[in-house]
């Protein structure tokens, strides 16, 4: 090999050499960054915090809060730290004050079913609580539990002045109401893992100012019972109401203010289109319509009856009512023919 072949190879390898080697630096040089970023990671314990924006009033769910590792030096007594909190016991717990996404939830914050002020912060703005009794026939048996949404049923008799049959009517007064507590109980007894369903004497309900009128004003007139509401009914209700106008979304509205409305909207009563069901409908020998005592000396239709007709006067004293020709019946015996009154001996 001569001189010149055999220096251009120990270039290269000079120069091989050197390649790897800046290539190894910069390597070691840019894990340095990531460990060191690794060892900037805050040790603490997990915390619970907000998933998303909990306004006043909001129930905490499974998907509303998350434990998440916080430096220990920020951490307070008043957190709920995982492995000592029971999540089973925030379940179904109602948020106090306003709470934004990512923040620790305090034990402040929160009110437990049975606490002083879980109502009151249950209720959403403006709206109220009201009791009515119920049974457990008017009650559904028992099968109506803190959170369910149900129509209100009022059934009356209303009497007819004139002596003839009453009306029996049941209607549908308030459709879309949440149970807020049943008898002073605002939880759901739980055993073995199965619902227990007990019988109940009371319901409170979450209505508007004016609906508690309403109820209040319905108990003095007839008896009132519950009608449990499907989950879906709420969902299809809502549909409609968007289609046809009656609740319009927020222009500009964020997704999570968007929801918040519509979840609102989802519970809120509602008071208008109600319907009825009266005797006729159920049977052809009970009353259709509402007796009316202005109905007089009229011919009767389906579900009235006619008045009875005034007595006839008595003659005054003195005077004598003419009396009314008698039928005869001339009967021929031989060659003589007498009159005979009819009925007559």
């Amino acid at each position: 090999m001569d001189k010149k072949k055999l220096l251009l190879l120990i270039g290269a390898l000079i120069i091989a050499v050197g390649t790897a080697m800046a290539a190894r630096s910069l390597l070691a040089g840019g894990s340095a960054p990531k460990a060191e970023a690794a060892q900037e990671v805050p040790k603490g314990p997990k915390v619970l915090v907000a998933q998303r924006a909990l306004p006043v009033g909001t129930i905490i769910t499974a998907d509303s809060v998350a434990f998440q590792l916080w430096p220990k030096e920020m951490v307070q007594d008043a957190y709920f730290i995982d492995g000592e909190a029971d999540m089973n016991k925030l379940m179904g717990t109602v948020v106090r004050y306003p709470i934004t996404a990512g923040q620790p939830v305090t034990q402040g914050a929160l009110v437990a079913p049975g606490d002083r002020g879980f109502l009151a912060a249950a209720l959403g703005p403006g709206m109220r609580a009201v009791t009515i009794p119920v049974s457990a026939k008017t009650g559904v048996g028992g099968f109506v539990f803190p959170g369910d949404h149900v129509d209100l049923m009022l059934t009356q008799t209303v009497q007819d002045k004139e002596g003839g049959s009453p009306l029996k009517a049941t209607e549908t007064i308030l459709r879309n109401v949440r149970v807020l507590a049943t008898d002073q109980s605002t939880e759901t007894t739980v055993e073995e893992g199965k619902t227990v369903v007990r019988a109940f004497r009371t319901v409170t309900l979450e209505v508007t100012p004016k609906i508690a009128e309403k109820i209040a004003v319905a108990q003095t007139i007839g008896t009132l019972s519950l009608s449990l509401r499907s989950l879906a009914d709420n969902q299809s209700d809502l549909d409609k109401a968007i289609a046809d106008g009656t609740v319009k979304v927020p222009t500009g509205a964020s997704k999570a203010q968007e929801e918040k409305f519509l979840a609102d909207a989802m519970n809120r009563p509602i008071d208008s289109g109600s319907t009825f069901v009266t005797g006729g409908d159920v049977s052809r020998f009970q009353r259709r319509s509402a007796p009316n005592p202005e109905r007089t000396n009229r011919s009767p239709v389906a579900g009235f009856s006619a008045a009875p007709a005034a007595p006839a006067a008595r003659p005054a004293s003195g005077y004598s009512a003419p009396s009314r020709p008698v039928p005869v019946v001339r009967v021929t015996r031989g060659k003589s023919t007498t009159e005979e009154p009819v009925g007559g001996k």
